[in-house]
């Protein structure tokens, strides 16, 4: 059992890294804020998400230790950062910075549009 459990614990700590890399790739490399903080908050959430259940079961497998901070982590990172990652996007959006040339679809202008009071003349 405890070689099995080496693996599972390998394989989400690594996918973990890789997740990780990849959200490091994605802030440095992608052009407006929108789609670093796409990749921020999507890959680096999974990444730390699986490093934190590979710790999880390394200490329930290996050590004979159930964890519960470990899984609150879990859990409130699940929780927390999309959301963060939505209102920093949409405050981003309201206060006017430009998305870039590469980006081809703005979901949000009609719903700004709607929610903008008409002025009347």
């Amino acid at each position: 059992m405890n070689e099995i459990a080496s693996y599972f614990i390998a394989f989400f700590i690594l996918v973990g890294a890789f997740l990780s890399l990849v959200a490091t790739f994605g802030v440095l490399r992608l052009p407006d804020v929108y789609m670093r903080n796409h990749a921020a908050s999507k890959s680096a959430t999974l990444g730390v998400m699986s490093i934190l259940f590979g710790t999880f079961l390394y200490f329930y497998f290996l050590e004979g230790h159930f964890n519960s901070r470990l899984i609150l982590g879990i859990a409130f990172v699940f929780m927390t950062s999309p959301v963060a990652g939505h209102l920093i996007s949409r405050s981003a959006y309201y206060s006017g910075v430009k998305m870039s040339d590469r980006s081809v679809h703005d979901d949000l202008k009609k719903a700004k549009q709607i929610a903008e009071p008409k002025e009347t003349e």
